[in-house]
């Protein structure tokens, strides 16, 4: 089965539809959704419109922060997270702030797992940051493979059969054989807000048959998605990082 697993969206239009098109020229089995398909970007309508319609196609979605804090006002965000998220509020239809608060906060296929942030606590949204801040994750889920987002860089993390726990070097566009007598985490990047100085949609495609996974970079237009910012009163901030990938 080959398995597109898409996080971070961010309400960024141009790079949900760029990678969905990319992931459908692949010929994927399914598409998993890994949370936050709102929250920053100028477009929460149409992503949670088109993250409906996956869902209903068979598609599988977790929660991730900001679709949580779409029926919490009072949830915690630095200021330009909650300018942003006060912003999407009211744009979302009842549908749409029904199904991001409905969202489970795990999703399991066969010996995989996919959450939004660390697997050991989902709700409390911690970041897979380092090989150490993976180490909850293995010593709670048997799942060999763990696939998350949240840190909006991609990453690669692997566990031994004692416990101990390495970054992995990979490259991009080019398959990765995730060994059986290791565990692995992957943060797959983030699709509409990428921070590791690649402007640059980014998402993951696990081949369980092969035993392989890809990481891909696919350019979006990214200037479209910053004028909409600018003409929305987003915050600056919110389209430079669009702007240097970072």
């Amino acid at each position: 089965m080959r398995i597109a697993i898409l996080t971070d969206i961010h309400a960024n239009r141009e790079a949900f539809a760029a990678v969905l098109a990319d992931v459908e020229n692949r010929k994927v089995d399914q598409i998993v959704l890994l949370g936050d398909i709102v929250g920053y970007g100028p477009d929460p309508e149409w992503c949670c419109t088109r993250a409906i319609a996956l869902v209903q196609a068979g598609a599988l979605a977790v929660q991730g922060n900001h679709d949580a804090a779409v029926l919490k006002p009072d949830t915690a965000m630095n200021i330009t997270a909650r300018r942003a998220m006060d912003w999407t509020r009211p744009r979302l239809s009842p549908e749409q702030a029904g199904f991001l608060a409905g969202l489970p906060l795990r999703q399991r296929h066969e010996d995989l797992l996919f959450v939004h942030a660390s697997a050991h606590d989902p709700q409390d949204w911690i970041y897979v940051s380092s090989a150490q801040r993976a180490m909850p994750s293995f010593r709670v889920c048997p799942e060999r493979v763990i696939f998350c987002g949240h840190v909006h860089v991609p990453a690669l993390i692997s566990c031994d059969m004692g416990g101990g726990v390495q970054a992995q070097r990979f490259p991009f566009a080019m398959p990765v054989p995730l060994i059986r007598s290791r565990r692995w985490l992957a943060v797959v990047g983030a699709v509409g807000q990428p921070r590791d100085g690649r402007p640059l949609a980014a998402y993951a495609l696990m081949d369980t048959t092969s035993n392989e996974l890809t990481f891909f970079r696919i350019p979006y237009d990214t200037a479209t998605t910053v004028a909409k910012l600018r003409a929305e009163g987003l915050p600056e901030s919110l389209a430079m990082r669009l702007l240097s990938g970072a």
